[in-house]
């Protein structure tokens, strides 16, 4: 795999295709908390146009295809929230959903001077944990949506970015 996939903005094009890419990576997350009215499965193309606009989306492309993407935004204190993280299933276990975890931050740091990074994911998706973890988030809180689903709030300071990335 390796070089072939290549990370930038997405644009106003890309949109279907992150929506179906979207749709196919939350099944998993939809099953494990036995709820299908999640956010990303009924998020409209309209939507996530409208996120394209405003945001920072980035897309992992393997030739013209999408095979990855992210989205965050700063709010007026500099907290960058990072959301909606998702690798194709075909390509997981290799290292994708760490470059572009990497590449959203140095994009919200440089060009929207983000001072932390949060991210929020499911108390039983150990592998978003584990990911996070390992670039350095620590949980700072705990949210119980219902009695399925509890949401994890992570946190990193930006300026631990560089070091963490070269660690």
């Amino acid at each position: 795999m390796g070089m072939s996939v290549t990370i930038s903005a997405a644009t106003a094009d890309d949109a279907e295709q992150i929506l179906k890419l979207q749709y196919l990576c939350y099944q998993g997350e939809a099953e494990l908390y036995g709820d299908y009215s999640i956010e990303p499965l009924t998020q409209s193309l309209d939507d996530l146009r409208a996120e394209l606009s405003e945001g920072c989306v980035l897309v992992a492309r393997l030739g013209e295809e999408v095979v990855g993407s992210v989205r965050g935004a700063v709010d007026d204190k500099g907290t960058a929230a990072i959301g909606k993280l998702i690798v194709h299933p075909r390509m997981q276990r290799h290292g994708l959903g760490g470059r572009l975890l990497a590449a959203i931050e140095e994009r919200l740091s440089e060009e929207r001077a983000a001072k932390r990074y949060r991210l929020f994911t499911g108390h039983r998706s150990d592998g978003n944990l584990r990911l996070y973890r390992r670039y350095g988030y620590a949980q700072v809180g705990t949210e119980e949506v219902n009695r399925r689903l509890s949401l994890v709030t992570l946190e990193k300071d930006a300026t631990a970015t560089a070091y963490a990335a070269s660690a």
